[in-house]
């Protein structure tokens, strides 16, 4: 399994930015596909963004437009660019990998390598 360790998280207000960073301890980074999870309190893993192994990019229709996910072959870093934050956005989030190339998906079950997360907080 890939060892994954979330960053970036923070108390934001409505309307903010933050970058979340994800590290990985991997030496086939560039042949895994990857994932951004949150969970609000209370609530189900939800998925918000995939990237697949060729950088080919997949959105939940709540965050589409708002949130970017990129990534880093060379520093094996996984990122997601958080634009014109919500209250709603406010949730645990994670990052997650697959060691499969061209995948995408937004299924928990999907993932079998997890960080610990970094809470987001958004204040109206």
């Amino acid at each position: 399994q890939v060892q994954l360790g979330e960053s970036g998280g923070d108390s934001v207000q409505a309307g903010g930015s933050l970058r979340l960073a994800c590290a990985a301890s991997t030496d086939i980074f560039s042949e895994i596909s990857l994932g951004w999870f949150r969970q609000p309190p209370g609530k189900q893993r939800e998925g918000v963004a995939a990237i697949d192994s060729d950088g080919v990019k997949s959105y939940m229709p709540s965050v589409k437009g708002r949130f970017i996910i990129s990534k880093d072959n060379a520093k094996k870093i996984l990122y997601l660019q958080m634009n014109s934050l919500e209250p709603g956005d406010t949730a645990m989030y994670y990052c997650a990998a697959v060691d499969r190339r061209w995948y995408l998906s937004h299924t928990p079950a999907d993932f079998p390598s997890w960080g610990q997360g970094t809470q987001v907080s958004v204040y109206s």
